[in-house]
């Protein structure tokens, strides 16, 4: 099953408080964790990917495109081929 990402650019400053950001800024939209404002937030979503608890593995496939997707866009290269690769 194709999963697609949620992830959509926010054109706000990047250090908005979280309760102002929208769901699709963020790599975990139903648990609103790791937003993805910018270059630096989304290295850090990639760092504390595996920190990240209470989460399905369908949440993590998500995150997963959802990090890839803000990286794309911002310059950051992923590297690992999937999210077991970040854990």
């Amino acid at each position: 099953m194709e999963i697609n990402p949620t992830w959509r650019p926010y054109h706000g400053p990047a250090d908005s408080p979280r309760s102002s950001l929208p769901d699709s800024s963020f790599a975990f939209p139903h648990e609103r964790a790791e937003p993805l404002t910018d270059a630096a937030h989304v290295r850090s979503a990639i760092a504390r990917f595996s920190q990240v608890r209470n989460v399905t593995d369908s949440e993590r496939d998500l995150a997963f495109r959802n990090i890839k997707e803000a990286g794309d866009y911002f310059g950051v290269r992923v590297r690992a081929a999937g999210w077991r690769d970040m854990i």
